[in-house]
């Protein structure tokens, strides 16, 4: 078969108001990410294996706001949620309220594989972790000292956040990638917000919001201020945009704008066209983005900024 689309992987490390004492570990981590995705959709062809892939080393990172580095509940628990979608025949699993495991991307990978739902939350999800076989990680291996320091700080009325992204710069994760075919694949992972209720369930893991893939349109996966982000509906707004002319790029601004513009909180995109077109684009202080393009890695975290290195 001809090579219709030169293959993409694209990361994001969490849209928010990043420190400069975080930018180097986020834009290692991102590129990172982008590189092992890439690796992965070359030697397999699978873009579910390339973006669990890349999500997962972004999940092993305590650098941002998934698996490893999740921000803590008032309470001072850690529950995570993520979710993966493929575009072909518009497959997706979701999780939420996820507890001691490492990976949450995988296991909403295994709800859309191995069950005939598309979202499990609470004890449930918790228990088909254990029924599928999936290691327990200790609350201890998933704190940090920025998580907890920024849950005190978070009580004692010293930050009020408005993203999902904790003190110290820690951001939620996100993963979009096409294949040679055109096909489109998306993943989203997060720790969810600073002093969050327990139970509390965000934009990351409902499908539109935090992400959406159709090999028809395109795929996104959001970050942001996670209950701005699914009043509007932000996903499925850019592929609209996408479906209806726009580029990938015109799409992710134009709508990231508007959301901010009539809701007032700030969210980031990153987006592949069904033509492997790239949008990267964000209304916050910064977003950590990486995508490798052949033997390029392409990255930034400012407005505006676009690096380029060897991969």
């Amino acid at each position: 078969m001809a090579q219709l689309v030169q293959p993409i992987v694209i990361v994001h490390g969490g849209a928010g108001d990043i420190p400069d004492s975080r930018v180097a570990a986020k834009l290692d981590g991102v590129r990172k990410a982008a590189r092992r995705g890439y690796q992965i959709l070359q030697e397999s062809g699978s873009v579910l294996d390339s973006i669990v892939a890349a999500v997962e080393i972004m999940e092993d990172d305590p650098a941002f706001n998934a698996g490893r580095g999740s921000i803590l509940t008032l309470e001072g628990e850690i529950e995570m949620e993520a979710l993966i979608a493929e575009g072909r025949d518009l497959n997706a699993g979701a999780v939420t309220l996820v507890k001691n495991i490492a990976h949450p991307i995988t296991l909403a990978r295994l709800v859309m594989e191995k069950t005939p739902h598309t979202f499990l939350g609470g004890s449930a999800v918790n228990e088909f972790a254990s029924a599928m076989g999936i290691p327990r990680v200790t609350d201890e291996y998933l704190k940090t000292p920025a998580a907890e320091a920024a849950l005190q700080n978070f009580k004692q009325g010293n930050i009020t956040p408005k993203m999902e992204i904790g003190e110290g710069g820690v951001g939620t994760v996100g993963c979009v990638a096409i294949d040679t075919t055109g096909h489109l694949a998306s993943a989203t992972s997060t720790g969810g917000i600073t002093g969050k209720y327990n139970g509390r369930i965000g934009d990351t893991p409902l499908l539109g919001s935090g992400g959406y893939a159709d090999d028809m349109r395109g795929a996104v996966s959001t970050t942001g201020h996670g209950e701005t982000i699914m009043r509007f509906n932000l996903a499925q707004r850019i592929l609209s945009d996408i479906a209806n002319g726009k580029s990938a790029q015109d799409a992710s601004e134009d709508q990231c704008k508007e959301m901010t513009k009539r809701l007032k909180n700030g969210a980031g995109a990153i987006t592949l066209s069904h033509s492997g077109e790239v949008g990267v684009y964000f209304t916050t202080e910064r977003m950590a983005w990486a995508y490798q393009l052949g033997d390029q890695i392409h990255y930034g975290i400012d407005p505006g900024q676009h690096l380029v290195e060897p991969a």
